[in-house]
């Protein structure tokens, strides 16, 4: 990958570790140590974590902020406040209860535990019910 934000190497690591292999089994590969190829994969994830920050705040672009759920709130009830903010809005949301708490949890991990909300995310909607977590 040309001007990518991933190195050829940390592309490589990746592609090991997608296949199941462990760092150790990577290192004995490519001949590195374990400690060598922990470090590469972090950094790796830390790209790809950035650049999908940088690819939601481009689509917040074009989004309207639509709420913030507070730290605290039951992931459960986070559907209904959601739905009940756009219907404000005359909005239809793209996803129903459950596509919608898995969206939550795939673009904010870091922000549930459990069942347990615990960080504010803000929440952005796209004229089309698209929606964006911030």
């Amino acid at each position: 990958m040309k001007d990518g934000l991933l190195t050829d190497r940390q592309m490589e690591i990746l592609r090991y570790r997608k296949q199941g292999l462990t760092q150790q089994q990577i290192a004995d590969i490519i001949s590195t140590s374990k400690a060598n190829v922990c470090t590469i994969e972090k950094s790796a994830m830390e790209n790809i974590r950035r650049a999908k920050e940088t690819i939601e705040f481009l689509y917040t672009l074009d989004a309207t902020h639509l709420c913030t759920i507070p730290s605290g709130t039951d992931l459960f009830d986070v559907p209904a406040i959601i739905f009940g903010e756009a219907e404000k809005i005359n909005i239809k949301v793209k996803y129903d209860t459950i596509s919608l708490i898995n969206r939550i949890r795939e673009a904010r991990p870091q922000c549930c535990k459990a069942r347990c909300i615990c960080e504010d995310i803000i929440v952005y909607i796209t004229d089309q019910g698209e929606l964006y977590f911030g």
